[in-house]
């Protein structure tokens, strides 16, 4: 899985090592204040290269490109920096190594699991580099009264204590960075799902007011002009004007009561339906409408020869067929092959699967899906999938969308298994 960092947790990264690099001198000032011992002008030096390299990466990350590169390397130098401060401040005679956790723990918070666990192992083998040189006196301690005389098992037992917690933190944070970031994608869920209803609830308020001031004039309109056509008897334009008028109309009151289907809540008419049935005759309606091209849109599947029975009415199901077919004959311009399958078992339910091999769809697209008013296609309205969504929750049932651009869009619908006595209940 590509890896992917957030500008705002780059932002955090950096704002939370000023802070512990603030209080790490502040607490050198206090402990030279009070004790009166001089810390070494390099290990000032060392605080204020930390605070250079703050301003750098905080210029990376104004420049907002390669964030995953700019984390590790913020990573990287940290541990490098680190590694100095222990050498300067005593090495393992000193508890300074403990801000090597810091660092493991920034890289789970910020990076990711396996950055956590690279933190620990660079942790571990940059301070068994640094203790076992100067041990062996590869390296000269900083200052000779670092150099105390240890015995080996104690330093070795003192370092195997250390590569042990800086790999223990790695564990626990990993696990809790994996719980936190999966918490925060249910929160950026939930809060997706609770704009959508927001917009679906304004869908219907327009609907109803709609329906309200533009249906009665509507109906009288197309009535009086029906009244006049057939009174007329001339082949003129008048004759062709009036049949416009009649079949926009028509049309504005097809879309008022798909309108409609927001602000009135679906009516539980339930009745035995076959629905590879109602799906063939969607089919002839699109085929006899001229929208549905056979020699250019190859369909197959199991729904003419496998009878699904289900409790249901049969005007929604028409209305999700209709609007899902439309819908991939829409992605296929140019012709291509429409599966439309059913699936029954009885631990997942039924499943109805429509697949294309289509335009796909963008991201854009997949995030907006099911947004009321918004469309894929320049002349749709935005409402057919929006609807859909609202009636396969009516039954208490699931949609899914899996689709790549240029590679189709397969929709799965999952509804429970309804039976004839549960419907009355209900």
């Amino acid at each position: 899985m590509k890896e992917k960092i957030e500008r705002k947790d780059l932002l955090r990264y950096t704002l939370i090592r000023l802070l512990i690099i603030t209080s790490i001198l502040i607490a050198a000032f206090i402990i030279q204040y009070s004790t009166g011992t001089d810390f070494p002008l390099i290990f000032i030096l060392g605080i204020i290269v930390f605070y250079g390299l703050s301003l750098v990466y905080f210029l990376l990350y104004l420049w907002g490109k390669l964030l995953v590169f700019q984390a590790y390397f913020q990573l990287i130098m940290d541990l490098i920096l680190i590694t100095w401060l222990v050498y300067i401040s005593g090495g393992m005679t000193t508890s300074t190594y403990f801000l090597y956790i810091f660092a493991i723990i920034a890289a789970s918070l910020v990076i990711s699991e396996k950055a956590t666990y690279l933190a620990a192992g660079l942790s571990a083998v940059l301070f068994g580099f640094l203790v076992d040189a100067t041990y062996f006196g590869l390296i000269p301690y900083f200052h000779p009264d670092q150099a105390i005389k240890q015995d080996f098992g104690s330093v070795l037992f003192n370092l195997m204590l250390a590569w042990a917690v800086f790999f223990a933190v790695a564990f626990f944070m990993s696990s809790l960075s994996r719980s936190l970031r999966r918490a925060r994608q249910e929160l950026e869920k939930a809060q997706k799902e609770l704009i959508l209803r927001e917009r679906l609830a304004e869908a219907g308020r327009v609907s109803a007011t709609l329906a309200h001031e533009i249906r009665n004039p509507l109906a009288a309109i197309s009535s009086a002009v029906q009244v006049l056509k057939s009174e007329y008897t001339g082949n003129g334009d008048v004759g062709r004007m009036m049949e416009i008028i009649v079949r926009e109309s028509n049309r504005v009151s097809q879309l008022l009561e798909q309108f409609l289907d927001f602000s009135a809540p679906s009516k539980k008419m339930f009745s035995e339906i076959d629905l590879g049935m109602l799906l063939n005759e969607t089919i002839e309606m699109l085929r006899s409408s001229g929208e549905l091209d056979g020699e250019k849109v190859r369909i197959d599947g199991n729904y003419l020869f496998r009878r699904i029975v289900y409790y249901g009415n049969p005007n929604h199901f028409k209305q999700i067929f209709w609007n899902l077919v439309k819908n991939a004959l829409k992605a296929m311009p140019e012709g291509g092959k429409l599966s439309l399958n059913f699936y029954n078992s009885r631990r997942e339910g039924l499943k109805i699967v429509i697949a294309d091999t289509g335009i796909g769809l963008s991201e854009k697209d997949k995030e907006n899906l099911f947004v009321p008013f918004y469309s894929g296609f320049g002349e749709g309205r935005g409402l057919g999938l929006a609807t859909v969504r609202k009636l396969v929750e009516d039954y208490e049932g699931k949609i899914q969308v899996n689709s790549e651009v240029g590679r189709g869009t397969e929709v799965i619908i999952t509804l429970p298994l309804l039976n004839e006595k549960r419907t009355e209940r209900e």
